[in-house]
């Protein structure tokens, strides 16, 4: 239901970071606890930029979303045709990367990205979301995560290397993730699902990754709310499932932004490559992302770390 319990109030009228005020200095340095191996791994996918190059559609994307562009302002080529150095025997290349996050690329959702009736989440009206931005709960207000992350790899747990068009991730699944691996979900954990669904762009192309994406059952969103994640992250596009439209089956009650990013103040960080982390073995892991600090953004390109 759109009335059913959520943070609303939780932390003040004021609040606009949501869960990640679940993340103290306590919480933090526990997370820290993690690290055992001293290794990095990079959970997003590449930004492959152009403007008359196939390269962007090399990565996964949703259909029909504005693709990143990337634009050299100078280089080798305008020295080449006479362009005068900038001093003796030294010159320079110089981009413009644009990018827009929501179905491109790796990104974190602004608690102001969607929203229902005249509010967002803890009831900022949703007249501040704006031509410029949001003046409520952009991006800009979460800032930096750094937490402890616990990785649900379902597809391993189904005996599959990644997930159908249709299927979702139900409580069940997260429970055998845990209790497979003997961890336990805490207040202010970053929940990382792995559908292994980016396997399907490069086995099958575009076209079998827009049949459809498999995601979080609504009953599954409302079981890592109810354990006070901070953050929802996962390698499909949606959190939740999509259809062949690209859009979710499920009514507005049960929709995955509506119950984690609207009710529960959630972040949701979508399209991470998770490959490197399903092949570590490792559940629990010190999870690292900033968002760039968008004033009135609605979402971020990151680049999520699991240090090890």
């Amino acid at each position: 239901m759109l009335d059913e319990p959520g943070n609303w109030g939780r932390w003040g009228a004021d609040d606009e970071r949501g869960a990640l005020n679940l993340l103290t200095p306590e919480t933090v340095v526990a997370a820290a606890g993690c690290v055992r191996e001293g290794r990095a791994l990079s959970l997003s996918l590449p930004i492959r930029g152009a403007t008359s190059s196939p390269a962007p559609t090399t990565v996964p994307h949703l259909r029909g979303r504005p693709l990143p562009q990337h634009f050299m302002s100078v280089d080798g080529g305008d020295y080449a045709a006479g362009a005068r150095a900038i001093g003796a025997g030294l010159r320079m290349a110089d981009d413009a990367l644009v990018v827009t996050p929501h179905g491109t690329t790796t990104h974190m959702d602004a608690l102001c990205h969607m929203w229902s009736g005249d509010r967002l989440y803890n009831g900022h009206p949703a007249d501040r979301v704006r031509s410029y931005g949001a003046t409520r709960c952009g991006i800009e207000k979460a800032g930096p995560v750094i937490a402890r992350g616990v990785f649900f790899d379902v597809p391993a747990v189904r005996g599959l290397s990644h997930l159908g068009a249709r299927d979702r991730v139900e409580p069940a699944d997260l429970e055998a993730c845990l209790d497979g691996a003997g961890v336990e979900l805490r207040a202010g954990d970053v929940a990382v699902i792995r559908t292994g669904w980016p396997l399907v762009w490069k086995e099958e192309g575009p076209d079998g990754y827009w049949a459809g994406q498999p995601g979080l059952s609504a009953d599954a969103g409302r079981w890592l709310a109810e354990r006070d994640v901070c953050v929802v992250a996962s390698d499909n596009a949606a959190i939740g499932g999509l259809n062949e439209r690209q859009l979710a089956d499920e009514d507005i009650a049960d929709d995955l932004h509506m119950i984690l990013l609207w009710r529960h103040g959630i972040h949701l960080v979508e399209m991470l490559w998770l490959e490197e982390l399903a092949e570590a073995d490792r559940t629990d892991f010190l999870f690292v992302a900033a968002p760039l600090r968008i004033e009135g953004g609605t979402a971020s390109p990151v680049n999520p770390v699991a240090v090890l």
